[in-house]
């Protein structure tokens, strides 16, 4: 039995990483340029087709699929005369991997299906590695049957792959995974400046740490960085990062309620942000954290 042909947008780290994963298990696949042209040419290179046009590349795949980095950019993607949503087959699935707002996910939703395609949102766990692998986390949601045609496709991406309800669970769901991740990852980072700040090594606040019930894989990613000088064990960049509990915001926003605990780690990444800090990686928030802390006395309230 043939294998649907796949279109892709948005070969970033991830992105690029699933492309391989697809063409190692024989899917026709088009993909398109974007940002760079690196990773389209490294495609083509592995036999993907390259298109022109988003309308383009819908017009040659059965299931078109971004993994892109705002919903700004996917609906860049979508909408307009060249756009997806002009190109699409009837009966046709498009897949956002990326981490969107889901009002804009649902909104989307509603565009494809009045010209006989569906929409799921699709966000991803884990690494561009694991993406090689075919290992990711991936937590679908939409329209049931959609979902069963796909997931043999979806099978052949991830380890674990859910159907988490209506269009936009998945999206909510994830924004509530990153907002977590996000909160604790930065509570760590501060947590290790303040061992620098008080005379701690921070090798014994990781050994403490590590042997109760806080030990975690964030935890470990962490001390990657503030102990072992590796920056990128969680290759998820500071910008991102700032975008997603951002996203998070807005929804609980949308929800009627104001989060709390998103606002610390929301207030850190701005300010490492507007610093010129969008580039590194999230661990490296150790080091905003270091030197805030070594710039202030030791007066509590000072800045």
């Amino acid at each position: 039995m043939s294998k649907p042909a796949i279109g892709f947008i948005g070969l970033g780290l991830m992105g690029s990483a699933m492309c391989r994963r697809l063409r190692d298990c024989d899917y026709p696949l088009t993909v398109i340029a974007n940002r760079s042209r690196g990773n389209v040419d490294a495609a083509v290179a592995n036999g993907a087709t390259e298109a022109f046009s988003a309308r383009e590349l819908a017009k040659k795949s059965d299931i078109v699929m971004l993994c892109m980095d705002t919903s700004a950019s996917v609906e860049s993607r979508m909408y307009g005369a060249e756009g997806i949503i002009s190109g699409l087959r009837s009966g046709a699935t498009v897949i956002d991997f990326g981490t969107s707002l889901p009002a804009s996910t649902r909104a989307i939703g509603n565009a494809i299906a009045k010209i006989g395609g569906t929409y799921l949102d699709a966000p991803l766990g884990r690494t561009p590695a694991h993406a090689e692998d075919g290992k990711l986390n991936i937590m679908c949601s939409g329209d049931e049957v959609a979902f069963n045609k796909v997931k043999p496709v979806l099978n052949d991406l991830g380890e674990n792959v859910f159907h988490l309800g209506v269009l936009g669970s998945g999206h909510t769901v994830k924004l509530i995974n990153n907002f977590f991740a996000m909160t604790t990852a930065n509570a760590m980072c501060e947590a290790f400046a303040l061992a620098d700040k008080t005379g701690i090594e921070r090798q014994k606040i990781y050994d403490v740490m590590s042997a109760g019930p806080l030990h975690s894989g964030m935890m470990d990613f962490m001390k990657a960085y503030a102990i072992d000088g590796i920056p990128d064990q969680l290759a998820f960049s500071v910008g991102n990062a700032r975008k997603d509990l951002g996203y998070y915001i807005t929804m609980a926003e949308v929800a009627g309620v104001k989060s709390i605990m998103a606002t610390g780690a929301d207030t850190a990444l701005g300010r490492a942000v507007e610093q010129g800090n969008q580039d590194k990686m999230v661990a490296q928030m150790t080091d905003f954290f270091a030197e805030i802390f070594s710039g202030q006395d030791d007066d509590p309230k000072s800045a």
